[in-house]
């Protein structure tokens, strides 16, 4: 089993739309599904529990939909996978042996600070995607 599913995916690549939104009004729904390909359905059901744990907020009414509920410097990659997945577990249950279980812990708390990058750092991946785009011979 992967350590972030279908759901984490499809939930931080809706988190990353929101973070960019740069219009004051909110980002509906069914322009969130569009831009991040994101089945309407599956999205409301993530955005119910991204707004459950205060990481969006929903506006209601004809100009409704979702904004972040923080800044997206205070947003961290973790603390949307934790909404959504639980725990970043690596593995589910002790082994026999000590050795291995001192490596799974380090593993997890390896992972979780992997993980601690806030929305607003993922830009950083944009440099290098745009890098990566402009390479020439």
């Amino acid at each position: 089993m992967p350590l972030i599913s279908t759901k984490g995916v499809y939930g931080l690549t809706a988190m990353y739309e929101l973070s960019k939104y740069e219009d004051e009004s909110p980002m509906q729904i069914k322009e969130i599904s569009s831009n991040a390909n994101i089945p309407q359905n599956y999205l409301e059901q993530l955005l119910g529990k991204l707004r459950r744990a205060e990481l969006v907020k929903s506006i209601r009414g004809a100009k409704g939909g979702y904004v972040l509920a923080k800044k997206p410097e205070d947003i961290s990659v973790k603390d949307i996978l934790v909404a959504l997945e639980g725990d970043l577990k690596i593995i589910d249950s002790k082994a026999d042996n000590p050795i291995l279980n001192i490596f799974f812990d380090d593993a997890k708390k390896s992972t979780k600070e992997l993980f601690d990058i806030s929305l607003a750092k993922l830009d950083e991946y944009q440099d290098r995607y745009n890098e990566f785009l402009h390479y020439s011979i």
